[in-house]
């Protein structure tokens, strides 16, 4: 019996032993629900904080293009205006000349005088113009181009070849390969033949 009892001891501590491991592993082991409840909060409030982030990149994004299109339109105008400017210091010499010419027509009656005044100055103001990089359009004596010359009139003639410039009414102007006015011109156009299809216009003798 002594025996007995001492060697059912040892195995009931054992069994014991046994059935407790479980319940400690349960109670030891985490719940599911916190990590995954703590995860999903971290996220939402790192897509909010790049949201933000991004809205402010886009706002500062919107004034610097807003700022630049500011800018550029002032530099833009600022330089019309300089250019402007430029032109007319270039001309204003001629226009003081021009003015002179006529006081002095006006006090004088010799033509000739006044022709050669005037003349120096449409050649004063051809030059100003040519510093600028404008060109007078040529005209009289080349074939009608119709990219910078306006035909107003057709004039019949066997002088000159169908088609050639033979008049200027008014001057055109071009600024390196842009046209800044065309000329007005008269063109050469050949004369229609007096028999038409050949035959004679003469009427029959009775």
């Amino acid at each position: 019996m002594h025996g007995d009892s001492t060697t059912n001891g040892p195995r009931d501590e054992s069994i014991a032993g046994d059935r407790a491991t479980p319940v400690d592993a349960a109670e030891a082991a985490p719940t599911s629900e916190g990590p995954k409840e703590g995860t999903v909060a971290d996220s939402l409030a790192d897509a909010q904080a790049e949201a933000a982030r991004l809205k402010d990149a886009l706002l500062r994004t919107a004034a610097d293009y807003d700022n630049f299109r500011k800018r550029t339109r002032r530099e833009l105008e600022e330089a019309r205006r300089n250019g402007r400017e430029d032109l007319l210091r270039t001309l204003l010499p001629v226009f003081d000349n021009l003015e002179r010419a006529i006081q002095s027509g006006q006090r004088t009656s010799d033509v000739k005088a006044m022709t050669e005044g005037l003349t120096m100055v449409g050649r004063q103001f051809t030059d100003a113009l040519g510093r600028e990089g404008i060109a007078r359009v040529a005209t009289v004596g080349r074939a009608f181009d119709p990219s910078v010359h306006e035909a107003i009139q057709q004039v019949e003639t066997n002088e000159h070849q169908a088609g050639t410039v033979i008049a200027e009414v008014q001057p055109g102007y071009t600024q390196g390969d842009r046209l800044l006015r065309a000329a007005m011109v008269v063109v050469a156009r050949g004369k229609s033949s007096d028999t038409g299809n050949g035959e004679s216009t003469e009427e029959p003798a009775n």
